[in-house]
This record gives structure tokens, sequence and C-alpha cells, in this order.
């Protein structure tokens, strides 16, 4: 790094406008504040990216050594304080580069627990937190034997991919040998260290939530909670997310402190992680802890109920400053997924633009888009809406309704044979990311 050049905020992927830009722009906001640019290294063409960025280097973001190297020549060119990012695929050469640069980062050892699912049931597992029965597969087989000694029924997933894909209940040896496969399967267009096998462990039955939150020199800072609802069994389809400000696990000292604790066993140092817990009759249990902010506008959904901006939070973190996670107002908001009942072609999307509480709603896919649901896909969304309300009750209501508003034209066709590569919608908006 050199001091001929000001100080700049390395992005490591800008994710689409849909989804991120509310936190693009509180990052660019907080750099013009504190007099540092804004670089990215993004993996395809910008467009909207320009009213915010101040460099803008296109390369394929996924190939870590170029990744790498792109990197190192920005850093002779800027004084690089923070590396952001929150992409679940680039976390890693992320926390890597930060460590390099010197600047605030989740450390390597925190980024590792947070990758690879397996190594954060080892680690949680020897600190003695609360954990499921696990193993990690390398065949059938081997999966058949860990389940019968685990005891039905158990998930099964893969060893490194979000938003729930490839994640299946097998509640028997003859629905364990489907959603092996399945989990294989999906593992395969995830990194080349964690591709192949899947992970068997044991159920941990109910309500499934998520906490986004700080972390500051190992101190670890809770920002929201989200409610979580799922579909479509026997897979975990995430379709909605509720944030009540008021949450009274918020204040729970139980899961404060396996959460706390948690971290601190990873060695997570500085960043905002996403943490997904059951909450069992045994108390909370971790399932996975992700090293970035929530996915599923769940960050937006926290901003709009508690005051708290998370792109503010994540700029402290990445200059090695302390967060305010104090929340400045107190209400509910929520998002509810639309999903097709079958495999379709959709033709077109209409979302509503008044009803009760709505912030925002959005089609998700382009006119011509296929939609394969699980197995044969995942994340088969065609729409969302965004809605806010004084009280959970209220924004459940308001989301059914927008849900209910929601005008969707489509050709069904048949699913794909079993084995077929895993399929994802190719017909996102924002298609510049």
């Amino acid at each position: 790094m050199t001091s001929t050049e000001p100080g700049a905020l390395l992005v490591i992927g800008s994710g689409l406008k849909l989804y991120r830009e509310y936190l693009v722009r509180a990052v660019a906001d907080r750099a013009r504040e504190a007099g540092l640019r804004l670089v990215l290294i993004n993996n395809l063409k910008p467009t909207w990216q320009h009213e915010y960025f101040d460099d803008i280097t296109v390369v394929n973001v996924f190939d870590h050594a170029l990744l790498a190297e792109t990197a190192r020549e920005l850093a002779s060119q800027y004084t690089v304080t923070g590396v952001l990012c929150w992409d679940e695929p680039l976390v890693m050469p992320a926390a890597e580069l930060a460590a390099e640069f010197g600047v605030p980062g989740l450390s390597i050892p925190g980024v590792h627990g947070c990758r690879d699912k397996h190594s954060c049931r080892v680690r949680l597992t020897e600190a003695g937190l609360p954990q499921p029965g696990f193993h990690l597969a390398a065949d059938l087989a081997d999966a058949r034997t860990a389940a019968a000694r685990i005891g039905y029924p158990v998930i099964v997933k893969p060893r490194a991919l979000g938003a729930s894909m490839g994640v299946s209940l097998a509640r028997d040896e003859k629905e364990l040998e489907a959603a092996y496969r399945v989990a294989h399967e999906a593992s395969l267009v995830g990194d080349e260290p964690y591709r192949g096998g899947a992970i068997i462990e044991g159920f941990a039955d109910g309500p499934e939530i998520s906490i986004d939150g700080a972390v500051h020199k190992g101190e670890y800072l809770p920002m929201f909670v989200a409610r979580k609802s799922t579909g479509l069994p026997p897979f975990f389809e995430e379709t909605g997310h509720l944030v009540d400000a008021a949450d009274p696990l918020l204040a729970d000292e139980e899961l404060l402190s396996v959460l706390t604790r948690a971290h601190r066993v990873l060695g997570i140092e500085n960043g905002i992680t996403h943490t997904e817990v059951r909450l069992t009759a045994h108390g909370p249990v971790i399932i996975e802890v992700n090293g970035r902010l929530g996915g599923d506008l769940i960050p937006f959904l926290g901003k709009t109920a508690t005051g708290i901006d998370p792109g503010s939070v994540l700029f402290d973190v990445a200059t090695g400053h302390r967060p305010d996670v104090a929340p400045t107002r107190s209400g509910v908001a929520g998002i509810r997924f639309g999903y097709p009942d079958h495999d379709c072609v959709v033709h077109s999307v209409d979302v509503p633009w008044d009803a009760p509480g709505l912030i925002t709603a959005s089609p998700m896919v382009t006119p011509g888009t296929t939609l394969r649901l699980p197995p044969g896909g995942y994340i088969a969304r065609h729409s969302f809406v965004v809605c806010k309300a004084p009280d959970a009750e209220t924004c459940l209501s308001r989301l059914a309704h927008a849900a209910s508003l929601v005008e969707v034209a489509a050709e069904e066709v048949e699913p794909p044979p079993a084995g077929t590569t895993l399929a994802m919608p190719a017909g996102l908006l924002d298609v510049d990311e």
C-alpha cells in the first residue's frame, strides 16, 4: 500500500441492485463524509453502480487468484483502509485480502468457520455449545451409516451453500437416498473445496430465526432478529421473514450467550454476521454462522423496523470503529416471496403498488424465465412484497394481502429428469450481476 493516494474502501462485488443498492448507498454516503474513495471489483460490467463508486474494475471475481492480483494492483494505487463484502461466495477471499492489507476483517479462522458448515459444527461441538449429531459423508453408504447412528429424521445438506439450497429432511433410509443425491448434486455448483458429499445431521426441531449482528474486535453486538418462514417440504425454501424491533429474543440471555460464545469460538474478529438458529425445546441451537449480512432483504427489514442502518454499521466495522447498534424506532417489517405451484415459464409478473403498509414490491424475473422448484432448482421466486406495521400480527396480515394481489401469467413445464444439473433462474432482474 502507498500513501500517495487518498484512503479507499475496497468493495468485493456489489450484488444485485434489487437486493443491495440500499447498502451501497449508505456505505457511499459514509465514505464521502470521511473523505474516502469507494473502489469496486465487480464480476460484470457495471450500470447502476457508477452513481456510488469512484473506481470500478471488472474481472472474474470467482477466480480468486485473479481477484487477489487485481486487489493488490489497486492497493498500489490507493491506501486501502477497509475491505467490504456481502456476497457469500466471496467472503473468504475478502477476508484473506483484509488480513493481507492489515485492515479489519473476519479473521482467517473466523471466515473458515463461517464458510465451511462442517468446520463450524466441529468447532462449536468441541466448545460444548448445543449442537445436533452430525457427520460429513463422502458417499451414500457413509451417509446411511451416519443417519442410523444419529437417528432419523435427519437433515441432509451441502457443505457450503447458502439460501437453504440442497437442504432437505429425510425421515427414513428411503428418503435419505434422495436427499443425499440432492445435496451432493447441489454442492457441485459451489466452491471447489466444498464440492461432493453431504453433511448428515440430527433434526433440531423448532422455529427458525436469524440474527444479524456486528462484531468489533471480537465483541458481538446483535442488531435484529428475523423470524423465518419456509415451505416446499421436505425442502426448506425460504418464503419470508419478519423483523420486530420489540422481539423479546433480543433480550433473551440464553440466546445471547450462545451467540456470543459461538462467535468467540469461531474466532470472528471484525465484520457483520448472519447467524441461523433453531429454537428447540432444549434451548437455542446454532444451525450456521455466515460471515456476511443476511440476504433476502433482511437487513432492509431490520433498518425499516429498528432504524439501525446496516450499511453504516458495515462501514464502521470495516474501518475499525465500534458501531452504534441502538435502535432509533420501533416497528415491524416483513417480506413475502412469491413461488409458483409447479415448474413453469413465466410470461409476466404484475405486483401491487398500493396496499396497506406496502413499502415496496417487485417482480424478480424477466419474461421467458423458467422457474424450477426443488430438487430441480432453487430460489424459484417470481416476486416479493415488503410491508411494515406497528405489530407482528398486522404485518403478517398485510403481507398476505399484498401477496394475494400479485398476478403471474405462466406456462407449466415438466420437471427435469432426476440427476439433471441444478437449475437456477437465468432471468433474474438486474442481469448485470
